[in-house]
């Protein structure tokens, strides 16, 4: 199966673009909204595909067009990542066969689309290192995946014997996540949202997952869901915000358990709540 993906036509449109409307065509690819710009992607020119857009919805305004390759858009070829138990492979990639201690890899199919995620920054190889701590030491029976991207986390935890609630604020991301769930055929263990962090804490689990900006971390820690979860891994920390999410841990008596830096810039925290003893029900 070949790489569905090989030249990006991206259009930016100024406005919030409503996610009901149908695009029409083969080559759309999906729409990304940041605040409020519309970023739409099609694997073919779409002129006139983006100027029916325009009329149906007057308030947007095209800003720019630009092509470029999908492996540009994503940073570097997807051909598989072995991450200490894990090997994710895109699902166009040929399986090579299972050998001697390869029995023990835990195997994942990973579409990235148009998501950024594919195992390859370090705070998500870290958050998977984590993971396998946290397994290690005792299994979650449930776990909550903060900004889950692609998936990668949520699917690693549940094959690592959880139940999942995966929460991302962008629609894209949610439905890139809930396709690479059905890849895996783990609609029984992963439950895909679209939401922000700060709402879901609230949700009960007994780890919680979040590789997100540092500011949607610091206030998503000042809600009571957040002191009632027992473990955590919290990513996508540099240097100034890991700080005071270190200092905010200790306030709360949470004890890190584990942490890891890259580059000194990027941190991960591995914690643990020693007021909450019992994992919550599945």
């Amino acid at each position: 199966m070949p790489c569905p993906y090989e030249a990006l036509y991206i259009y930016q449109l100024e406005g919030r673009m409503d996610p009901r409307a149908a695009v029409e065509g083969e080559s759309f690819l999906g729409h990304w909204q940041e605040e409020d710009s519309a970023f739409l992607f099609f694997s073919a020119p779409a002129v006139e595909a983006v100027g029916d857009i325009l009329r149906r919805q007057p308030h947007l305004r095209l800003l720019d067009s630009t092509q470029m390759a999908y492996d540009q858009w994503q940073g570097a070829p997807f051909a598989g990542e072995r991450i200490g138990r894990f090997r994710f492979a895109p699902p166009w990639e040929t399986a090579a066969p299972v050998r001697g201690d390869d029995a023990a890899i835990l195997k994942v199919l990973l579409d990235p689309g148009l998501v950024f995620g594919a195992g390859t920054h370090p705070t998500t190889r870290d958050c998977l290192t984590a993971l396998q701590q946290a397994a290690a030491d005792a299994p979650a029976p449930t776990a909550l995946d903060l900004g889950t991207g692609t998936g990668i986390l949520s699917l690693a935890a549940a094959l690592l014997g959880s139940r999942v609630l995966a929460v991302d604020r962008n629609l894209l991301a949610a439905q890139t996540a809930w396709r690479n769930v059905r890849l895996n055929q783990l609609e029984k263990k992963i439950l895909v949202v679209q939401g922000c962090a700060e709402k879901a804490i609230e949700s009960p689990a007994d780890l919680v997952v979040a590789n997100i900006h540092g500011e949607v971390m610091l206030r998503m820690m000042e809600s009571a869901g957040f002191r009632r979860k027992r473990r955590f891994i919290l990513s996508g920390l540099m240097r100034s915000d890991a700080k005071e999410v270190r200092r905010r841990l200790a306030t709360l008596g949470i004890r890190i358990a584990g942490e890891w830096v890259n580059d000194g810039i990027w941190h991960t925290y591995y914690a643990e709540n020693p007021a909450i003893r019992e994992p919550s029900s599945p």
